[in-house]
């Protein structure tokens, strides 16, 4: 049993050890392994769609120098989107809610394009600092805001990504409590906060998916 709402976020140990490296690895084992066949049986077919489908939305705003980062984006969006939707499972711990993962994540991505940035294309990537049009007096003030304002946004994307699905817990656990609570008191009271909770849960299953395109994005 829990000791408060916030003991769920701590990373699960065994004999010592922390299992979160094991939390992370888990999503690959539902992915298909390798045959010599292309499909194998319909949920190999299901999941070649859904990359399809992922990869395509992924490199739509990208030119064709871009489609060979494909495959990392791609296989980030599956494993934040398998990791976020396991973990609303119940008996499950979500390495998402882990600020330093989403860190250790969205810190190297970030610091790949913006030096892929300034190596390929350096006076575009220097001119995004300034508008066009900008009044002269106003020009040092607004590279300074535009320069922290892209240096914080690893900063930004990691603490989205946490604030958002650890906010979902929270309240999904706050509501389950509040209706075995009111259960035996006021069925009725009960019956309504379990309707909550039912389109509380899709809407996190929306919020994980969403909040997964949105890093990788």
């Amino acid at each position: 049993m829990n000791l408060s709402f916030f003991d769920q976020f701590t990373s699960p140990h065994l004999l010592g050890i922390p299992l979160i490296l094991i939390s992370m690895l888990f999503p690959t084992l539902l992915l298909p392994s390798p045959t010599n066949r292309w499909i194998t049986n319909r949920l190999s077919t299901l999941q070649l769609w859904f990359i399809h489908l992922t990869t395509k939305q992924l490199m739509l705003p990208l030119n064709k120098g871009g489609h060979k980062w494909a495959l990392i984006l791609t296989s980030l969006m599956l494993l934040l989107l398998t990791i976020n939707l396991l973990g609303l499972l119940p008996y499950t711990f979500t390495p998402t809610t882990q600020l330093s993962m989403n860190m250790a994540l969205a810190f190297p991505l970030w610091l790949a394009t913006l030096l892929t940035g300034l190596r390929n294309q350096p006076t575009t990537s220097l001119g995004h600092l300034l508008p066009e049009g900008t009044p002269t007096p106003l020009i040092p003030a607004l590279i300074l805001i535009e320069t922290v304002s892209l240096l914080i946004r690893p900063l930004a994307l990691g603490v989205r990504l946490t604030a958002n699905l650890t906010a979902g817990h929270l309240l999904i656990q706050l509501i389950s409590t509040a209706t075995t609570a009111l259960l035996p008191i006021l069925p009725t009271v009960s019956t309504l906060t379990m309707l909550i909770l039912l389109l509380l849960t899709i809407l996190e299953v929306a919020v994980a998916m969403i909040q997964a395109y949105v890093f990788v994005l």
